[in-house]
């Protein structure tokens, strides 16, 4: 797995950057970094077999051949694909857990990560305490690995061995694991105040998992290979770099279709994505809801605090978006301080209606009770006052995405001429292109009663406008 860094940042010295991070995700740092290496000492000196030093130097020099031909595609991949946690190290740092002691194990580990941090990490920017703790991430799921399969008699010695084969497999899903905890762990810390991360940030993206999973075979089919003809571990390498360049090739395509201020689609990818979903609800015979969403006056977020300030207030906004929807849901940035959600499958009639505005009402209320620390000119300040507006509006039979926007458009204009803060509906369900205006069509507004436990903190610290 690679850096747990979502944004590279300039500093290379651990001091200024892990002082900025709350005290538990120091503690946590220091605290999972003290685990790996007292573990590895408490596994004490085993003299390494003959063939030991042999698999270390193989391995220790495919991975430096690896990082050093594919280096210029891992910059780029870094740049373009900040948000990743994965790399492809782990194909040899795996077959070293399997196949070294824990402390000529953990060696290599160092050393490959060493060459990594010298060739890609550092020029790429990435804070140097993020790699020593990506370091110790993988010595321990590399420790855990190695247990699992010592527990099933080691590596696997043939084809009929299923102990062994199982031993082995068991072995890849709990380095997996436990890497991906970790890193979990650690992006979970680093939250500020009562800020919640989705799961997806914390886990990574699906198709990363399922690509550090390959990597993880290929690893186990390197080890078996090392310890029966070692030299056919070298035709690991080519496949490595072809998947290299294909990670790269889905980093391009994700950047492209990607707003990169809050990793939602942007505006032309949302539209796409929204004529899929319609076409596939319009065959399953179900109605499709659009809400806009505007942030109020976040023009004076800009003014009185600064861009840096209005793009983490968009970023937090995102994710707020993005944990209160369904994964088959499609959130987009339209650009600006406004949002576009496409929710397909909806029961075609009063019930997908109700639906569509108490998710609605969900995103709005979630706004609102954001409580954000933000960086400003003047210093740390808290933003405790964002809202917004929210326009809906719901298919009833063949419609477009472009006739939805406009409904949906027109609710959230009469939004904002109410007040702002709340929920605006167009009138009736559409179908096809004979729509009117929605503007005309805004429903009352959607109350938003809260229990005391959902009540705001009293006192506002530093409003947004």
């Amino acid at each position: 797995m690679g850096d747990t860094a979502a944004t590279p940042v300039p500093e290379t010295d651990p001091g200024p950057a892990l002082r900025r991070l709350p005290r538990r995700a120091v503690a946590g740092v220091l605290a999972v970094e003290a685990i790996a290496v007292l573990l590895v000492i408490a596994a004490g000196f085993t003299a390494p077999a003959p063939e030991h030093a042999g698999y270390a130097l193989l391995l220790v020099a495919l991975s430096v051949v690896h990082t050093e031909l594919a280096t210029g595609i891992e910059r780029v991949r870094r740049r373009i694909g900040a948000t990743s946690y994965f790399d492809l190290s782990s194909v040899w740092t795996f077959a070293a857990a399997m196949l070294l002691p824990p402390l000529p194990a953990a060696l290599v580990i160092v050393v490959v990560y060493a060459h990594l941090w010298k060739r890609v990490w550092r020029p790429a920017r990435v804070p140097l305490y993020r790699h020593v703790y990506t370091t110790a991430t993988v010595v321990l799921a590399a420790l855990a690995a190695q247990a699992v399969v010592h527990a099933f008699g080691g590596l696997p010695a043939s084809a009929d061995d299923p102990v062994g084969v199982l031993g082995l497999a068991l072995a890849v899903l709990v380095y997996e694991l436990v890497n991906t905890s970790l890193v979990a762990l650690a992006i979970a810390l680093s939250a500020r105040g009562e800020q919640t991360v989705a799961l997806r940030r914390l886990l990574g993206q699906w198709d990363d998992n399922v690509l550090e999973l390959a990597t993880l075979c290929m690893g186990a089919l390197a080890a078996v290979a090392l310890a029966h003809t070692p030299w056919l571990a070298v035709l690991a390498l080519p496949p490595i770099l072809v998947l290299h360049r294909a990670v790269l090739v889905r980093h391009y395509e994700t950047a492209a279709s990607t707003d990169g201020k809050t990793g939602l689609y942007n505006a032309a990818s949302w539209q796409g994505q929204a004529r899929r979903a319609m076409r596939r609800s319009e065959r399953s015979g179900t109605a499709v809801g659009v809400l806009i969403l505007d942030l109020d006056h976040f023009k004076n977020v800009n003014d009185r605090y600064g861009h840096l300030a209005g793009d983490q207030v968009l970023a937090s906004v995102a994710a707020v978006l993005r944990s209160c929807v369904r994964d088959d849901d499609v959130v987009g940035r339209f650009g600006g301080e406004e949002f576009v959600v496409l929710l397909p499958g909806l029961d075609p009639g009063a019930q997908g209606r109700a639906e569509l505005l108490g998710v609605a009402e969900r995103l709005r209320s979630r706004v609102e009770e954001l409580d954000l620390a933000v960086d400003t000119p003047d210093g740390p300040m808290t933003l405790d006052s964002i809202t917004v507006s929210v326009g809906a509006a719901l298919s009833g039979g063949p419609t477009s995405v472009e006739h939805l926007l406009k409904a949906a458009d027109g609710a959230l204009y009469a939004a904002k001429r109410g007040g702002r803060n709340q929920v605006r509906a167009a009138g009736a369900l559409l179908v096809g292109p004979d729509i009117a205006d929605a503007r005309h069509h805004g429903a009352p507004t959607i109350p938003a009663p809260r229990t005391p436990d959902e009540a705001p903190p009293a006192g506002a610290r530093r409003r947004a406008g």
